[in-house]
């Protein structure tokens, strides 16, 4: 499937642009159930398929991998209201850490700081068969509001400061902070993946399968594929989802195109790797996968991830509907990006009352000019 073929905005297969009553399509034909939307899925289908005498040992394992952050304690009650319509949403950032083994994979200098290189709310509909997905941009310009970093030191609100600043300021729970006051939407979970555990879980994998319609050459992400078919390897993934140099205009929102398409393309693949007859290789993801998230401390143990991953395991890539927040590019620097607050009013609306995004959001707006430059293979 390619960027450009990606199902407009809206729950695909609803006409009027909202949910059903059970939040999902109406009838459809029956099909095999896909596993995958996030990483938590290859954890949950190693844990349950080892199981017997190795289960203890294989949770504990696990279990002590995983880093949590206790979200909700460190933000208090001064937040947006939790749906009760049977919606979640989830907010997934990738993390650009130049230190430890992130540094070689990442580039640039190791300064000991961290910003939000990938951030996308997911919306998980009624009814759990499908999903929205809002991408905002790192380079759009955000006020900010007052957070207390890890260490207990306070960070004063900002006004017209790039959106991954927020994490760099104050880590996950900035990050999620100046979501929700940009948003009016509460956050019910938060997950982040760091470059080293990406780069492991694509090589595991098997590499993933793509088409890319142009050359792609940027030295900054080390990056170069010639137009056709490709297997990404874990380096050569990391480098697609960082990419944008030298694809559409260069700028972040080219990026964010690649990034939605590779989405695609990896879980059109994960349902046809064959993990359940392998179950040394699910331990081996399984291990890999809990080592490379955060999450928020509600789903800090395999247990709640494991029940999590079993409630999105229906949701394949053609039950996705991917779009990025409504932007223009900033008269006064290129190089950032201004919410279109009329038309982000009405993705936020959409998010909090649990019905598709619609059309007029998506569209005349800056689009990085990278559509349909990836496609699965």
């Amino acid at each position: 499937m390619s960027a450009e073929s990606t199902p407009e905005p809206g729950i695909p297969g609803d006409d009027n642009g909202t949910t059903g009553p059970d939040g999902g399509r109406g009838r459809r034909k029956p099909r095999a159930r896909r596993r995958g939307l996030m990483i938590a899925a290859w954890t949950a289908a190693g844990v349950v398929v080892l199981g017997g005498a190795g289960l203890g040992y294989v949770y504990f394992k696990l279990n002590g991998n995983l880093k949590s952050v206790d979200i909700d304690q460190a933000l208090g009650t001064d937040r947006p209201t939790k749906a009760d319509n049977g919606s979640e949403n989830v907010l997934v950032l990738g993390s650009d850490t130049r230190s430890g083994s992130n540094k070689k994979l990442g580039g640039g200098a190791d300064d000991g700081s961290a910003r939000s290189d990938t951030a996308m709310i997911i919306h998980v509909y009624r009814g759990h068969r499908t999903a929205s997905v809002v991408s905002i941009p790192r380079d759009t310009l955000v006020d900010r509001p007052a957070c207390t970093d890890p260490k207990g030191v306070t960070h004063h609100a900002a006004k017209d400061v790039m959106f991954n600043s927020a994490y760099s300021a104050g880590g996950a729970a900035c990050a999620v902070k100046t979501v929700e006051s940009m948003s009016g939407v509460r956050m019910d979970h938060y997950l982040e993946v760091d470059f080293a555990g990406f780069q492991k879980l694509i090589d595991q994998l098997g590499g993933v399968r793509i088409t890319t319609t142009k050359d792609i050459d940027d030295r900054e992400s080390h990056l170069r594929l010639k137009a056709g078919a490709h297997t990404l390897d874990g380096e050569q993934a990391l480098g697609l989802v960082r990419t944008r140099h030298g694809v559409g205009d260069g700028s972040d929102l080219g990026r964010i195109q690649l990034q939605q398409a590779f989405v695609k393309a990896l879980l059109d693949q994960v349902e046809h790797v064959g993990l359940l007859g392998n179950p040394k290789r699910l331990l081996d993801l399984a291990d890999t996968a809990t080592k490379a998230v955060t999450t928020d401390s509600d789903l800090g143990s395999v247990n709640s991830l494991m029940s999590f991953a079993d409630g999105l395991k229906g949701i394949g890539a053609s039950d996705m509907t991917m779009v990025t927040l409504p932007v223009r590019y900033d008269p006064a620097d290129p190089n950032r990006v201004l919410v279109e607050q009329a038309k982000a009013r009405l993705v936020w609306n959409a998010l909090k009352t649990d019905t598709a995004i619609p059309k007029a959001a998506t569209t005349g707006n800056a689009t990085g000019e990278a559509a349909g430059v990836v496609a699965s293979s």
